[in-house]
């Protein structure tokens, strides 16, 4: 049995449908042929007991066939005058005692206990199948001979009925085979018909192993689950494409912004180890100013290796459970890490001016994560602020506003702002890595919040960060 069912699993699929369909059909055809055969074998027993009936012997000639001692006069086979249309009949005249004498046929049939019961007059008729002493089989109708102690047994042979039920089994069977035949082929059909579109899915699963090709898409037709399918392989194949090409244009960004700050830092290096190995001194200005440039290139580096790892974390959204950067969802007053973020871009911009008024609001967010995009956000503003100008920081019902009195973003920039390594061309010559509203914009979105820029009335820009909280904290805030 298993290793049948062994066999049966290493089969196609569409060799397994059509077997399961064929089995089904043969199920079907074998008892529905089954039904049929007992009811017409009902129907014809019930019909040669109504002939039996029907056509049972006359009464008086019965009484002739006896003498006065009970006894048979003689044994009557096949046809005569006084017995037309009956010679396939077998008559026996039953004593209630059991005994028996055959009065018209060519086989005697022993009484049973129903025939010696109508002889008795206990039961009115009775309807049965018996044996001949040549061991055929017979329907008797035992029905009692009036004015006498006797009763009147008369048989038919059943193959009358066996010879049509054989046919009918013939018939059936022939039909049942070509049923099943038929079901089989039918099924072959429906299961290469119905498993088109997965071999199509297959043969594109197969290609996009075999090439990376990700450019491949199959057509759906209907909205069947198939259908349903293959939208799904669409979807994700269009999103490996995009996840691929954004992964590419990260390396290639990367690439780009890492060449210049090690070119620099090469450069710088090789005029240090050139002054060493040929003794010629770098003037004292000089080699400051140069070891100045390193330590502002490798800072410049450990910035942005920072930036890309924190941009290789996972997307995790808001509800997820810990964080790659040390911290875990939690209840935080926004207002009170604002105030932080301040204190620190104060350190780096003391020449400015910055204003604060925060209300209080409490958001779920990993508090490191969001602190490092305020900072960027306020380090955004302290950049293209002019000396001694002044940054306006407001904080009121989750919405933080950052204002600038800066040259601004032209507009046909502001839609650039949040992608990866943009940087405006008027702030090439500047600090930075191009990553830092990157950072704030995919913070922000896992806290639940968003974050625009946009150009403010009278010069300068202002950005916008909205985070979904309360005004004041729960009851209990654990961290999550």
């Amino acid at each position: 049995m298993n290793r049948a069912l062994r066999r049966f699993r290493g089969l196609p699929l569409r060799s397994r449908l059509a077997l399961l369909v064929a089995t089904a059909v043969a199920v079907a055809v074998a008892v529905a042929a089954v039904v049929c055969w007992f009811v017409v074998r009902n129907a014809l027993v019930d019909s040669l007991d109504d002939a039996l009936n029907e056509n049972r012997v006359s009464d008086n000639w019965v009484r002739g066939m006896i003498d006065g001692d009970g006894q048979c006069r003689q044994t009557i086979v096949g046809q005569n005058e006084a017995t037309p249309n009956l010679f396939k009949q077998t008559v026996q005249v039953i004593d209630p005692a059991g005994g028996s004498c055959t009065v018209l046929g060519k086989q005697s049939i022993e009484p049973t206990d129903q025939d010696t019961e109508v002889a008795r007059r206990d039961i009115s008729s009775a309807y049965h199948t018996a044996t001949a002493a040549d061991g055929s089989q017979y329907r008797v109708f035992t029905y009692p001979l009036e004015g006498t102690p006797y009763a009147v047994s008369a048989a038919r042979p059943l193959s009358e009925v066996d010879d049509t039920l054989n046919n009918l089994a013939l018939v059936l069977s022939v039909v049942a085979g070509i049923g099943v035949l038929g079901a089989g082929a039918a099924g072959l059909w429906v299961a290469r018909t119905g498993l088109r579109p997965v071999d199509q899915l297959t043969a594109a699963v197969e290609h996009v192993a075999r090439t990376e090709d990700l450019s491949l898409r199959i057509p759906v037709e209907g909205d069947d689950e198939i259908a349903r399918l293959s939208e799904s392989f669409n979807s994700m194949t269009a999103s490996l494409a995009s996840s691929r090409d954004l992964q590419q244009q990260l390396i290639a960004d990367a690439g780009h912004e890492l060449r210049t700050p090690l070119t620099s830092l090469r450069t710088n290096i090789e005029l240090l180890a050139r002054s060493e190995e040929t003794g010629r001194a770098i003037p004292p200005d000089d080699r400051k100013a140069l070891l100045a440039s390193v330590t502002a290139q490798m800072t410049e580096l450990a910035a942005l290796i920072g930036d890309l790892q924190e941009l290789s974390r996972p997307d995790t959204g808001a509800g997820d459970g810990d964080g790659d950067a040390g911290g875990k969802i939690q209840v935080i007053p926004f207002h009170d890490l604002t105030r932080t973020a301040i204190a620190r871009a104060r350190l780096r911009g003391p020449e400015l001016t910055i204003t604060a008024e925060l209300a209080p609001w409490y958001v779920r967010a990993e508090p490191p994560a969001l602190e490092r995009a305020i900072v960027n956000v306020l380090d955004n503003a302290v950049k293209f602020s002019p000396p001694g100008g002044t940054v306006e920081v407001t904080l009121d019902r989750g919405r933080l506003t950052v204002r600038d009195h800066g040259p601004g973003i032209p507009a046909d920039e502001l839609p650039h702002v949040f992608d990866r390594f943009w940087r405006s061309p008027s702030a090439r010559s500047l600090p930075g890595s191009g990553l830092g509203l990157s950072i704030v914009a995919r913070t922000v979105r896992q806290s639940g919040g968003e974050v625009t820029l946009e150009a403010a009335e009278g010069g300068g820009t202002v950005a916008t960060v909205r985070l979904p909280g309360a005004a004041t904290p729960p009851p209990e805030s654990p961290a999550l």
